[in-house]
């Protein structure tokens, strides 16, 4: 699977079995998170067979069950802190989705477990991903069309792909508050007011990128 067909076929999940995510697969992930921080000065943490953060009453209003390993979210405060915690999550997520695991975003619906994560006086935990082996691959979301996000409608094939590949991506609560503006061969992402917009942009502008064929130079 290449991270295109990834990006189709990961839906969010929020049941989970119990096989425990080893040997390769866990070494591969590691490896994900590994570079991530490299490239983005984060502070990402891997928790594994810890359930007390999905034990919650939290956790149930939001449908996880199963759900003991998930992806701590770590920087420090300030600056795009939040956006490269979209942008960095989502390269660890599809990768993860290639590697046979599934996974969510969670924002609000789980509970602080400070002792499985290490978080510094100048850091902040912003949100965990869960991760494993789902029951199921999930549901497909509902989408925004091109035209409600991106203008204008006569820009190059390669901001059209980029355009439709971030109407795949995971938004908090499907909100989809993004739009793409092309420019002169760059483009201007912007996103509305709302719950996690910010995270929510670095994730679509991961997207864009792999739609597209371009790298992050493409930004205005």
């Amino acid at each position: 699977m290449d991270i295109l067909k990834a990006m189709e076929q990961r839906h969010s999940v929020r049941a989970y079995t119990d096989r425990p995510i080893e040997g390769e697969t866990l070494e591969r992930l590691k490896k994900l998170i590994d570079k991530a921080n490299a490239a983005s000065g984060l502070h990402i943490q891997l928790v594994l067979n810890e359930p007390q953060a999905f034990s919650s009453k939290m956790a149930h209003y939001g449908k996880f069950s199963g759900c003991k390993n998930y992806i701590a979210l770590i920087g420090k405060r300030g600056g795009d802190f939040e956006e490269k915690c979209g942008y960095y999550g989502e390269s660890i997520v599809l990768g993860a989705q290639m590697l046979g695991l599934n996974t969510c975003w969670v924002a609000l619906t789980y509970k602080k477990v400070p002792d499985a994560f290490t978080v510094a006086k100048d850091e902040k935990l912003l949100m965990v991903i869960a991760i494993g082996y789902g029951e199921t691959q999930g549901n497909p979301h509902s989408s925004k069309f091109y035209d409600e996000v991106a203008k204008p409608s006569d820009a190059p094939e390669w901001f059209k792909a980029g355009v439709e590949a971030a109407l795949l991506a995971p938004t908090a609560l499907n909100q989809q508050k993004f739009t793409f503006t092309y420019k002169n061969g760059k483009v201007l992402a912007k996103t509305k007011f709302g719950t996690c917009v910010k995270t929510d942009l670095g994730i679509v502008k991961y997207h864009f990128e792999l739609g597209a064929g371009k790298d992050s130079d493409i930004w205005l």
